[in-house]
Formats: structure tokens, C-alpha cells, sequence
């Protein structure tokens, strides 16, 4: 398969919507099943409760005595918690002779720092407990007094603070009764001051948002109150309070079916804190308040399994990433110890040699506490025929085999206006015999777009992330009417789903042409095993000039009388127009991309079928059949 001519940098950090934004959920942005108050979590916290709840010793923050005991059981007795805790203590080494971490700002971000610090405390930390050497102390101590030393956690970007935050209250957690008291005093007063403080200071979008701001920095600010509750129970109190309150309307998203609406790298980011900040409420308390249990989110772990292609890029919609990590999946591993199931534990990859793994998780060092308790129950497989209801609701047609020569394909419905969205309504993947023939341009590094002063994350109507390739209509397989933009604040539902050897699945595509159609549905099916359909019905009016049906591949393409042949790695595929042969399919060439800023993408190329309304009736069946022979 051919590949980019750069993969895209996880800029997980970037500054997402503003705090109105975030924290709206009014029609215009969320379908009407999402305006209501989503289900609480439990929420007893005051004073009273944390001075008869909190454990009062530590650690307490995703580690326990009886979980550290289990820990050291399953290093000794398990080959696969070995292996991983080898690779955890490889990174904690490979960082003894590094210099500490300073305060470097990247554009406006100083989150890389604190990522660093979150992983470094992870391994270091971990690394300290089981082997006792003072050496990981050493760094551990080096690095707290750097980061409390900062002038600021950067609160303008507040996902920042909430890493830093929770980087710091881990170490002090973890190894602070070791440490000098000093470092300790300091660590402790920096996550008052330049964590939890800042958190109160103006309106932070975050609090009650709905992407993985909430998850993240709830999670961090969790993190630092529990650590420092004997100094500040009062503060410690409001704002785990806070959190819980909050929380749920980022929960809320991963309903009803698990989809995580900002793509799957992104379900890596926030559900990676929901998940540690659920494993350090559970330790610290006793209980997660509801946490692991609410609606929709265990289910999550499929949507994850399931956005994971044969070849191993992802159903990459939204600013997801292109592939999946080939080191172990440490968050999907969480799910499989709350449920047992082993499907969600990749152990091939956890037991991979050391060398390969890299530099793990920034969690890795909590999430090895997790992997270490696993218990396999019975295995629960996933469906050949797949949908995902909420915000950005999805179908995917799969064959049951991890052959990477499978059968792929994932289409979607959504809206523009999402965190992390793009005007990819109706839009398509398509993967079969090891080459994925249709795809999505992906994302694309954020800060490289922000120094040049491109507007990134405004989305009105006619706003400049339009522009590009890779959030614009022009760039994913989807219909153009008119040659324009999507409305981006068309919500395009799906309608009708049917499981089986032959599953379909119907979108309602109509709100994203605004008043250019009358009626547009598009119906995805998988008429037998080799094949997809795309079936348009489209209904016109007196506003509608041109329709094009669009399919993004990189695939060589041969134009013939009908359709087209795509040929890619040895392997071809027939696209037949079968409801209008004597339209032509035409070929626009996309490497180099329109604009200097846009993802350039090796051999990219957008086939066409340009149809203009005075060949339609008013009501009108498109039919294109994808093959591969």
C-alpha cells in the first residue's frame, strides 16, 4: 500500500473550540437526543467525606499496597506483565542521563513538556517502587523541583496544566515518602498554585465541555486534589466535586453504541484519562462514583477494536491519526480487565521484544498496574456489520478474520461543527485484499498550520479550516452539489441499519446541502463478499446545478467506457457507474494538493462523476458498485 509522503504528527494538543463552544448543546450544534442533561455521577464529595473516605496513606492514586503486591506477583509469575514491566523499565533507564525538563513552549503550547513529564513520572515512578534504587529517586526528585520551578504550567492552554498536574501528584503519590520533604512542600504547593488555583481563575470551556478537554483535565485536576487534600481538603473537596459534576458531559458523547465522536486516536486521548482517572478515584476512595459504568463508555472498547483496519491504519475520520501503534494498546487494555474479555488485550504486542516497543505510553507505568490484573473470562467477538449512533454516527462492514487481506469499509453521517470535525458527511473507506482503494486524507500536524497564522479551529460557515483539503468536502468521498461547501452545521443522521451477510445502511445526507436539494439519502451495502455499493437518492429543486459523486484512492486509475479501474500493490478494482454508464468518470489529480498548507499525499487523486440536474429527474437513484477481481 502506498503511504503519505509524511504521516501525520498526533498533535493531540491542539487549542479545540472555545469555552462557548465547548460547553454549548443547543440544536444548532448537537443533534436533539443531546440537549438534554446527560446521567450524573454519583457525587457525595465535602470535607466531611474526604476526611472519612480518602485512604490516608499512600499510595493511593492507581496503585494500592494489594495492587502493588499483585503487581510484583505477576512481574515474577507472568511473562507478559514481565515483559512489559522490562519495557517500562527500559524507558526508565533510557532517562537517567537526560537533562531535566525545561519550560519550551512549541507555538502556544507547552504540552509536550508536560507529556514528557507524565511519562517520565510513569516509568521512573514505577521503576523506583519495584526496584528500590535509588538512582530512579534521584531523576524523580531532579525532575519535580524543574517543574515546580516553572513560572507557570501555561493555564492558557489548559490541557498543559492538567498533564503537568498529573504527572506531579503521581510522583508525589508514588514515591514521596521518599523523597526530601522540601521537593515534596514545593510539589505540592506548585499543584496548588500553578494547577487547581489556575482552574478557578475566568471560564474554563472544559469543565462542562464534551470533547477530551473535559476528560483530560478533570482527570488531571482529580489527580492533584487527592494529593493534596491533607493540605487543602477545602479545595481539594470543590474541585474533585467539580469534576464529578463535569465529567458526565463528555461520558455522555461515547453514547449510545461507544462511538467516539472525534475519531479513534482521540478516543486514545480522552479515554486514557477517563480510565486512569477512573482507576485513581477507585483507589483513593473505594469507588469510581459511576465512572466505568456509565452508559456506553465500556462499550467504547469495540468502536476501538473496530476502528482498526486489516492493514492497521485506522477508519481515520476527523484529526484521527493514520495507524494504529504496534506497541501494545495499554487504555484498550483497561477494558479488558474490567470485563475480562481478551479481545481487548493485544498480548502479541505486549510480549513483543523490549527493543521494539519504544517509548511507551505516558500512562504506561499506571497502566502496567491495570495489565497486571487482568483475569481472562470468556472472549466476545466483535460483528461483521457494525453502526454507532451519537454526534458522528458511523457504520462499518467487516469479515470476520484478521487476515489482512479482509474485507474493510466504514462510512459515517455527523457534522461539520464537532470537535475535530471535518465536512466529510457520507463519506467512505474502503479496504479489501491488503490495499485500502478509497481513503480519507486524514489529519495534519496542528502547530505547523498555527505559526503561519492560519485560523485552524474557527468553524463558521465561511471559515478559513475550510480551506483545506483535509476538512473540506472536496477532499473526502462523499456528493458536492454546486461545487460548494458543505453547510457546516448540517447534521447528517443515520436513518436505517440491517445487519447480516448483506448489511446496509442509509444516511440522511439532506441538512448538509442546505436549500441546494430537496432530499438526499445515501444507502451503503455489502452485496456479497468482494463488493460495495453506493446508492444516492436525491431529490432537486430549483437551486440544483451540479452533482458530483467523489472517490479520494491513491490507486493508479485507468479510465473506461462506464466506470474506471483502479490498480494499486498488484491488485485492481472495477468502479461501475450502473445507474448512468454514459456519464463519464473524471480524474483530478490532487499530488500536489491545491494549497501550500494542505496535506500533500502521494499519488492522491479524486475521481469524479459529474452530473448536471438538467440530465436528472427531479427524483433520481445513483448507483456506483465498487469490485475488487
Amino acid at each position: 500500500m502506498k503511504n503519505p509522503k509524511f504521516l501525520l504528527t498526533l498533535g493531540l494538543c491542539a487549542g479545540l473550540l472555545t469555552g462557548a463552544l465547548q460547553e454549548a448543546r443547543s440544536e444548532h450544534l448537537f443533534p436533539a437526543r443531546y440537549q438534554q442533561d446527560p446521567p450524573a455521577l454519583e457525587n457525595p464529595i465535602t470535607v466531611r467525606y474526604l476526611k472519612r473516605n480518602l485512604r490516608k496513606s499512600s499510595p493511593k492514586l492507581a496503585l494500592t499496597p494489594a495492587w502493588e503486591r499483585n503487581l510484583k506477583q505477576k512481574i515474577r509469575t507472568e511473562p507478559m506483565v514481565a515483559n512489559y514491566y522490562a519495557a517500562v523499565k527500559a524507558n526508565a533507564d533510557a532517562l537517567l542521563d537526560t537533562p531535566p525538563l525545561r519550560r519550551e513552549m512549541v507555538g502556544r503550547r507547552l504540552l509536550g513538556t508536560s507529556r514528557d513529564m507524565l511519562h517520565r513520572m510513569n516509568v521512573l515512578g514505577i521503576a523506583y517502587r519495584i526496584e528500590g534504587e535509588d538512582r530512579y529517586l534521584d531523576k524523580i526528585n531532579e525532575e519535580l523541583l524543574a517543574v515546580s520551578n516553572f513560572s507557570d504550567w501555561n493555564p492558557s492552554h489548559f490541557l498543559d496544566v492538567a498533564e503537568m498536574a498529573t504527572a506531579v501528584a503521581l510522583a508525589v503519590d508514588w514515591v514521596g515518602k521518599d523523597l526530601p520533604k522540601a521537593t515534596v512542600r514545593q510539589a505540592k504547593q506548585a499543584l496548588i498554585e500553578k494547577g487547581i488555583q489556575p482552574s478557578w481563575e475566568g471560564n474554563h470551556g472544559w469543565i462542562n465541555g464534551t470533547n477530551n478537554w473535559n476528560q483530560v483535565c478533570n482527570g488531571g485536576m482529580i489527580a492533584a486534589s487527592i494529593v493534596i487534600a491533607d493540605e487543602d481538603p477545602e479545595l481539594a473537596a470543590k474541585t474533585i466535586s467539580r469534576s464529578l459534576d463535569g465529567m458526565p458531559h463528555a461520558l455522555a458523547e461515547y453514547g449510545p453504541d461507544g462511538v467516539y465522536p472525534e475519531g479513534s486516536t482521540y478516543w486514545g486521548y480522552g479515554t486514557a484519562f477517563s480510565v486512569l482517572t477512573s482507576s485513581m478515584l477507585q483507589s483513593a476512595f473505594g469507588t469510581d462514583f459511576g465512572l466505568a459504568a456509565y452508559p456506553a463508555f465500556k462499550a467504547s472498547a469495540d468502536f476501538r477494536k473496530l476502528s482498526i483496519a486489516p492493514s492497521g491504519w485506522y477508519y481515520n475520520y476527523a484529526d484521527c491519526g493514520d495507524r494504529h501503534s504496534q506497541a501494545g494498546d495499554i487504555v484498550l487494555a483497561w477494558f479488558g480487565t474490567e470485563t475480562g474479555n481478551p479481545l481487548y488485550l493485544e498480548k502479541e504486542k505486549f510480549l513483543q521484544p523490549v527493543a521494539d516497543m519504544g517509548k511507551l505510553h505516558r500512562i504506561a507505568g499506571a497502566g502496567l498496574v491495570w495489565l497486571a490484573q487482568f483475569e481472562p473470562s470468556e472472549s466476545e467477538g466483535l460483528p461483521t456489520a457494525w453502526k454507532g449512533d451519537g454526534a458522528n454516527p458511523l457504520v462499518l462492514f467487516r469479515d470476520d478474520s484478521d487476515s489482512p487481506n479482509a474485507y474493510y469499509f466504514g462510512g459515517k453521517g455527523g457534522k461539520a461543527t464537532i470537535s475535530h470535525g471535518n465536512m466529510d458527511a457520507g463519506s467512505f473507506i474502503w479496504e479489501i485484499n491488503g490495499v485500502r482503494w478509497v481513503i480519507d486524507p486524514g489529519n495534519q500536524p496542528y502547530n505547523e498550520l498555527e505559526i503561519t497564522g492560519f485560523d485552524l479551529w474557527g468553524r463558521c460557515q465561511d471559515c478559513e479550516r475550510w480551506t483545506l483539503l483535509t476538512k473540506n468536502n472536496y477532499g473526502h468521498s462523499t456528493l458536492t452539489v454546486n461545487g460548494e461547501l458543505h453547510v457546516n452545521e448540517g447534521f447528517a443522521s443515520l436513518e436505517q441499519f440491517r445487519e447480516g451477510p448483506q448489511p446496509e445502511a442509509l444516511f440522511d445526507l439532506t441538512p448538509v446541502f442546505g436549500d441546494n436539494l430537496e432530499l438526499a439519502h445515501r444507502k451503503f451495502s455489502r452485496p456479497d463478499e468482494n463488493s460495495l455499493m453506493i446508492e444516492d437518492r436525491l431529490v432537486t429543486n430549483e437551486n440544483t446545478k451540479m452533482i458530483t459523486w467523489q472517490l479520494m484512492t491513491q490507486a493508479e486509475v485507468e479510465l473506461v467506457p462506464g466506470g474506471a479501474i483502479l490498480r494499486q500493490d498488484g491488485k485492481q478494482v472495477r468502479l461501475e457507474n450502473l445507474s448512468h454508464p454514459e456519464l463519464k468518470v473524471s480524474l483530478v489529480s490532487l499530488d500536489p494538493a491545491p494549497l501550500a498548507l494542505d496535506r500533500q499525499i502521494e499519488g492522491l487523486k479524486r475521481l469524479e462523476i459529474r452530473i448536471p440536474a438538467w440530465v436528472l429527474d427531479k427524483e433520481t437513484r445513483l448507483q456506483v458498485k465498487l469490485q475488487a477481481f
